[in-house]
């Protein structure tokens, strides 16, 4: 967040030795600082839901090898896979060093995360006015000024999706991608500090990719803008060559191995359904954007703004959908340009007090519709707003398996939270590049033999025998194999935790 600004006060009497400078607390600080607070609480009284396991399990495969770890969800290796990210081996190294698990360390990642991106949304917002209001205009619109419907996805910021999304890759990347921005327009408003400026800046890029390739996509679409509105572009090559060099020296993974992947491109096609609900307030920035194009047609928020509305809509045309996944950032521009303006001291005239009515409206109408049961708890909620995701816990099941067992499940919730406990499926639920996904789609071909209700004892032993099961988790509708025996169940699910034997010792 933004420093403190300095107010001279007059000394008098016996106060004139402590007269002089006078530090006070800007608005963004005591605002920034309130609203981590509030949303950390927020993102710890949410339990592991959605992707949440998934990284959980990342830290807990590193906590097993920081070197050579597994693949984050299978009893397989797991070189290659993007996961392993510098910021997901920082984690592995924490959690071996204090004990912790891993889902432990992705809650604590969470408020690490928040300040993270709150400094750089202060710094960013100080590059593009002086104004002290300005950093707390922008913080209210990039979390309140979305849309209607529902956007919980990694990298989509409102409340509703921080309180799950705080401790992931996703969010720390965007505050590092606030503060690229930053250092960029730093560079381009000052004329440059030297090359080393420039290399520094690309070491950061590059990390940014590593962390959350998709991310780094706007990330460095909002470098290319602030670069683009300067005058020199020659020392932009430092950057470009520097982010280049740190990517490919990262020892786990090939980033550029992922460019032109089409693996979870079918998982993103519905980033594209439903768009204007759940979108459509962030527009009430664009009047504010079309001003800042009118005053400078070389404007950064405008070209970054251009720039990634077009990349959105090449993964449409082209069926690349992931490229849907910076539509988060793509709001930026509109909803800090917005900012930026309605911070502006008075007089206004009345186009300003309209766009600013209009501006407050939304933001009542996003949190009232959809984001306020991020802060508001239900025992406190009077209305009934939309809560926060409360995916039940698998601890009961876990705490019976020894670490790194195989568990065969096909239940939407299990598959993604048990192998943040430490434990391994048949079949991972999500596509990785460290495995083939020919290899995964017959594994969960052999889930699904097995939990068909005309599987006979020698196919099912033959499927716990080729990968090593010992535990199955099942819904309630499911049957328990006759060689199956029960040993808990979820008071609050109805699933139903069973042990298998017979399991081989070569797994494959």
């Amino acid at each position: 967040m933004s420093g403190a600004l300095l107010t001279r006060r007059t000394a008098h009497g016996a106060t004139a030795l402590g007269g002089g400078p006078r530090r006070r607390p800007t608005p963004y600080l005591v605002f920034g600082g309130l609203f981590w607070l509030v949303m950390s609480l927020a993102f710890w009284r949410v339990p592991m839901c959605c992707d949440f396991g998934q990284h959980a399990a990342v830290v807990e495969r590193l906590k097993e090898n920081l070197l050579h770890p597994a693949h984050p969800m299978a009893d397989l290796p797991g070189r290659g896979s993007a996961y392993y990210s510098p910021y997901a081996v920082a984690q592995g190294l924490f959690a071996r060093v204090t004990g912790l698990a891993g889902w432990e360390v992705v809650k604590l990642s969470g408020p690490l995360n928040l300040l993270v991106l709150l400094t750089g949304i202060g710094r960013f917002v100080r590059v593009l006015t002086p104004r002290p209001w300005a950093p707390v205009l922008a913080l209210g619109a990039m979390v309140l000024l979305w849309g209607t419907r529902m956007a919980w996805w990694s990298g989509y910021l409102g409340l509703m999706s921080m309180t799950g999304n705080l401790g992931y890759p996703s969010t720390f990347a965007i505050g590092l991608a606030f503060w690229a921005w930053a250092w960029a327009g730093t560079l381009v408003r000052d004329g440059g500090h030297g090359r080393w400026a420039y290399t520094g800046l690309g070491a950061l890029c590059g990390l940014i990719l590593l962390v959350h390739p998709i991310s780094s996509v706007a990330a460095v679409i909002g470098v290319v803008a602030f670069a683009a509105s300067g005058r020199r572009v020659w020392p932009w090559a430092a950057t470009a060559l520097t982010a280049a060099a740190v990517a490919a020296l990262w020892p786990y993974y090939s980033v550029f191995s992922l460019v032109g992947d089409q693996s979870v491109d079918w998982i993103h096609r519905q980033l594209y359904t439903g768009m204007p609900q759940r979108f459509w307030l962030a527009l009430l920035g664009l009047p504010a954007l079309w001003l800042r194009f009118r005053r400078d047609r070389r404007d950064p928020l405008v070209l970054m703004f251009a720039l990634e509305c077009a990349v959105v809509a090449y993964g449409w045309v082209s069926g690349h959908y992931t490229y849907g996944r910076i539509l988060g950032l793509t709001l930026v521009p509109p909803q800090f340009a917005l900012a930026v303006e309605l911070a502006a001291p008075r007089p206004w005239g009345w186009r300003r007090g309209a766009v600013a009515g209009a501006a407050a409206l939304g933001a009542c109408v996003g949190f009232f519709q959809l984001q306020a049961g991020a802060v508001v708890p239900r025992a406190l909620d009077p209305v009934g707003f939309d809560q926060p995701p409360r995916w039940p816990g698998y601890a009961w099941a876990v705490d019976h398996m020894r670490r790194g067992d195989v568990v065969l499940t096909n239940g939407y919730r299990p598959t993604r939270s048990v192998p943040g406990y430490g434990a391994n499926l048949v079949a991972p639920a999500w596509p990785d590049p460290s495995l083939d996904e020919g290899v995964r789609n017959r594994r969960l071909a052999a889930v699904r033999a097995y939990l068909a209700p005309t599987s006979t004892p020698a196919e099912r032993t033959a499927i716990v025998r080729r990968y090593d099961v010992r535990w199955l988790l099942l819904a309630p509708d499911q049957r328990v194999p006759p060689e199956a025996v029960v040993v808990d169940w979820s008071r609050h699910t109805g699933e139903v935790l069973a042990r298998v034997s017979g399991a081989a010792q070569r797994r494959t």
